[in-house]
C-alpha cells in the first residue's frame, strides 16, 4: 500500500510502505536502520557506511555521501531513498528526488536525532524499535547532563574536525550541542565550520582541544603540532563518531561520553 510521510525538510513523499528497497545515503543513519532490524531492505549504501562492519560488505555502495553513483542508485530501483540536509549535496539530492520518494533529515542537536530516529522508526514499519532506542538515548544523556553538573564540568572547548585549513566545529552544529550536554562551552561563536589558524585559537584560551577522528583523521602525531601553539590547553584525541553520528550510535556514545567525563573532573 501506499502512505505519505513529511520529511524535515517539509516535504511530502509517498511511498510503498512498508518499503522493501531502500538506499541509505548518511552512515549514521544506515547504522540506524540495521539496528531497527532491517537487513534485506537496506539495498545500497555509501562507501563510508561501515557500521555494521558485517552489512557493510555485503551491500552496493553508491559512492560517497557528496558524491553519489546516481546510475548506480537507478539501477537499484529504490521504493525510499534516506538523505541528509547537511551530509548530502544539494544538486544531486535534487536529481533524486525527481525520480524517486527522498525523506531528508535535518539535524542540529540531540532532540532533532531522537526526533529523526522517531520519524525514520515509523518510515520503515520499526516504530517499537525506534522508540526503545529514543529511550535509552534520553535516559543515558539525561545522566550525563545530571553527571557534569554535579562534577562542576564547566570547561571551554575547541573542536577541530580538519588540518590544511584547519577547521572547527562552530555553533548550529550537532557536536555543538552534545558539547553543550556534557558541561563543555564551545570557544567558536560562529556558526557551521569556521576556519581559523592556531594563533588566533590560541587567543580564544580553550581549557580543551579536541582533536576529532573524522572526517579528518587526526592522530597522535598532531597532539604535539597543537600543544606547540598552545601549551596552556590540554590537547586530547577524541571519537568523531560519538560527537556527530546521530542515530543508533548515540546508545554507545553514552558510554564513552561517560568515560571521557571522569578525565575531566
Amino acid at each position: 500500500m501506499e502512505r505519505s510521510f513529511t520529511d524535515q525538510l517539509g516535504r511530502t513523499i509517498v511511498v510503498n510502505y512498508p518499503p522493501q528497497r531502500i538506499v541509505s545515503i548518511v552512515p549514521s543513519q544506515t547504522e540506524l536502520l540495521f539496528d531497527l532490524g532491517l537487513d534485506a531492505e537496506v539495498t545500497g549504501i555509501t562507501k563510508f557506511c561501515i557500521h555494521p562492519i558485517d552489512k557493510f560488505a555485503s551491500r552496493a555502495k553508491v559512492g560517497g555521501t557528496k558524491r553519489l553513483n546516481l546510475e548506480l542508485i537507478r539501477s537499484l530501483k529504490p521504493d525510499l531513498i534516506i538523505g541528509n540536509k547537511e551530509e548530502n549535496e544539494k544538486d544531486q539530492v535534487e536529481v533524486l528526488m525527481s525520480e524517486f520518494p527522498v525523506w531528508m533529515s535535518d539535524i542540529y542537536t540531540l532532540e532533532d536525532a531522537q526526533k529523526t530516529i522517531a520519524e525514520i522508526g515509523a518510515l520503515v514499519n520499526r516504530e517499537p524499535e525506534a522508540a526503545y532506542l529514543n529511550h535509552l538515548i534520553h535516559a543515558g544523556f539525561t545522566d550525563l547532563q545530571t553527571l557534569a553538573l554535579q562534577n562542576g564540568i564547566h570547561k571551554k572547548v575547541a573542536y577541530l574536525i580538519w588540518r590544511k585549513p584547519y577547521m572547527l566545529a562552530g555553533r548550529d552544529t550537532f557536536i555543538d550541542n552534545i558539547l553543550a550536554l556534557n558541561g563543555l562551552q564551545n570557544v567558536i561563536v560562529e556558526s557551521r565550520y569556521p576556519e581559523l589558524d592556531l594563533a588566533e585559537l590560541k587567543l580564544l584560551k580553550p581549557d580543551l582541544v579536541f582533536l576529532s577522528s573524522e572526517p579528518y583523521p587526526f592522530k597522535d602525531k598532531h597532539l604535539e603540532e597543537i600543544r606547540s601553539i598552545i601549551p596552556e590547553a590540554r590537547v586530547m584525541l577524541v571519537d568523531g563518531e560519538m560527537f556527530s553520528w546521530y542515530g543508533s550510535r548515540l546508545v554507545k556514545a553514552v558510554q564513552y561520553l561517560f568515560q571521557l567525563q571522569k578525565e575531566l573532573y
